[in-house]
């Protein structure tokens, strides 16, 4: 029996990476990682964690304005940038300690170095080439730039994590999740924000009802520039000149390129083996994240199914489980729940109606477009939105969406429901709590008419 100085060896101490570490070795596996920047990876280091924190302090604007409107009165409210970033920076150390520690507390072997496979079985990492009886790669994306004259001059997502302060005027160039949240964040912490989108609504991808309705609310606090293309940014005195291809100019002090991510699989060696990549360049892999190298494995952005951190753990459990304790349990893609922390919020899980359409399956659609109630005494003019979709043969409901306060917090716990195969007739005989948004969702009767 041949020798291997590990049975498992990750590259990339991400969320999938190190939980599938952690399981490994639970299991008596002799495991080791490779990280050569952060430990966390892009949730913890420049994705979810810090976005989430950012979005936080800019909903502070939307509730000092709002409490006006319930008697509050105050004055010399002022924003400090320098104490967010430093706060922000001083809790993601805090979590890149807590994965190193969980690494540590299980024995992984950790090399803070960059890794490339050199053979099927064969790492080559920090001046030492090791063998694993597995391999796993999980070394998630990078932010991804489209090149025009210019685009030197942009910033990525990852750079304004580390930005010293905030620009007064700053354009958003995409229309994902990562370009909505950020405009809406800038425009509520006092910059001029601008979204540049080449679509005419945001969101490819999502539900229509809901793209259309998170476009305008939107479009309430950010200068939206849809169906355009930028040609060319000129730097002009302290100043961005912004060209479109369609003949107009916008101004501003910062161009934030939010044009997604690419999986990050360049330099890694992946010549040396049979592994296989998607035109985008993402490792292709099978059911049981299995590449065509059959000792090497990857999971996570990296393989670009769906690029969300709990799909990654949930992949790197998998694997870990298949190899060390033969527990082949499939990944089950269907029913992910999901949420964008734009203002408002939007969470949605299930399918959307094109969806449903494309499967055949015959459906019901409920909506519900309301002000809430928190809005009658505050004065915004924010309007939230419900959609539900049901299969109208088994009465399951098979989508839900919503925009509003807190959605991705609903849509958790709908989630569960949902998964569960609750129907329409098990929302509508469930008693809703009185006053809330969420007892929308429990009284809703009135189909739309035009399925």
């Amino acid at each position: 029996m041949e020798a291997f100085d590990y049975d498992l060896f990750v590259i990339g101490a991400g969320s999938g990476g190190v939980r599938a570490c952690r399981i490994a070795a639970s299991l008596g596996a002799r495991v080791a990682v490779a990280e050569e920047r952060y430990f966390g990876g892009t949730c913890v280091n420049v994705g979810c964690v810090p976005k989430k924190l950012f979005s936080y302090a800019a909903h502070y604007f939307d509730d000092f304005e709002d409490s006006k409107g319930f008697g509050w009165e105050f004055d010399n409210l002022r924003f400090d940038w320098s104490v967010l970033k430093a706060n922000k920076d001083s809790e993601i150390n805090r979590l890149n300690g807590i994965y190193k520690s969980m690494l540590d507390s299980n024995q992984v072997d950790i090399f803070e170095a960059r890794a490339r496979i050199s053979g099927p079985n064969e790492i080559q990492v920090d001046g030492k080439t090791l063998s694993a009886k597995h391999i796993l790669v999980a070394v998630g994306g990078w932010p991804w730039i489209p090149e025009f004259p210019g685009s030197e001059l942009t910033v990525s997502s990852n750079d304004v994590f580390a930005m010293d302060q905030l620009p007064a005027e700053i354009a958003v160039m995409g229309g994902g999740y990562i370009a909505v949240e950020f405009a809406s964040i800038f425009s509520r912490l006092g910059c001029k924000t601008s979204l540049i989108y080449r679509g005419d609504q945001l969101l490819r991808g999502f539900d229509k009802d809901i793209r259309s309705f998170i476009t305008t609310e939107i479009g309430t606090h950010v200068d939206l520039y849809l169906e355009e293309d930028i040609q060319e940014i000129v730097k002009q005195n302290n100043k961005l000149e912004v060209s479109f291809k369609s003949g107009s100019k916008l101004s501003c002090e910062m161009v934030l390129a939010a044009t997604g991510r690419t999986p990050l699989t360049d330099d890694l060696g992946l010549e040396t083996v049979a592994v296989q990549l998607a035109d985008n360049g993402a490792i292709k892999v099978d059911a049981n994240f299995q590449t065509a190298q059959p000792s090497i494995y990857a999971v996570g952005d990296v393989i670009d199914r769906i690029a969300l951190t709990p799909v990654a753990l949930a992949e790197g459990q998998i694997v870990a489980r298949a190899l060390f304790s033969n527990d082949q349990k499939a990944m089950d893609y269907q029913n992910i729940a999901t949420a964008v922390f734009c203002h408002p919020n939007i969470g949605t899980v299930g399918l959307a109606e094109h969806e449903a359409l494309e499967a055949g399956l015959e459906i019901d659609v409920y909506e519900s477009v309301f002000r809430p109630l928190k809005h009658t005494l505050s004065g915004r003019d924010e309007k939230s939105m419900i959609k539900m979709i049901v299969d109208r043969q088994s009465d399951r409901v098979v989508g839900l969406h919503i925009v509003a306060a807190d959605a991705g917090e609903i849509v958790q716990g709908l989630s569960v429901a949902i998964n569960c195969g609750a129907t329409k007739a098990d929302f509508d005989r469930t008693i809703g709590i009185h006053p809330t948004l969420a007892e929308e969702l429990v009284t809703m009767r009135t189909k739309r008419v035009d399925v």
